[in-house]
């Protein structure tokens, strides 16, 4: 099963911290691979539209902004820029750009984020 899932909140989508699943603004599955790579071209094309700023990294994570995005937080002191966030995954896992899995789960990471608010 693959995910194309959009993220909205300070991190980019290639930061898995162990929350980062919080941040899902919308999951939409597919039974094969080709399906869901129409559909993040799609949606790609869409954020691309509506964003000024994009990077973009390998295995099918994206992340748009507009500068002056922001979001302030009480526990940091400061505005954070606030990332729209792209992925596609394959049963929770980061895919290559062969379409095959990753060794990288996204559950597996234990990071911290330096922010305690939650997103």
């Amino acid at each position: 099963m693959y995910q194309l899932i959009t993220t909205y909140s300070e991190n980019e989508p290639w930061w898995f911290f162990d929350d980062w699943e919080d941040d899902i603004v919308e999951e939409t599955l597919f039974a094969d691979l080709a399906s869901a790579q129409l559909a993040y071209q799609e949606k790609f094309a869409q954020l691309q539209a509506k964003y000024s700023m994009m990077k973009e990294k390998p295995d099918y994570l994206t992340a748009f902004w507009n500068e002056g995005e922001l979001l302030y937080c009480d526990d940091c002191d400061e505005d954070l820029q606030q990332y729209k966030g792209l992925m596609l995954l394959r049963h929770c896992r980061k895919l290559s750009e062969d379409g095959k899995d990753n060794d990288e789960t996204t559950n597996y990471h234990g990071k911290t984020k330096c922010c305690k608010r939650s997103s």
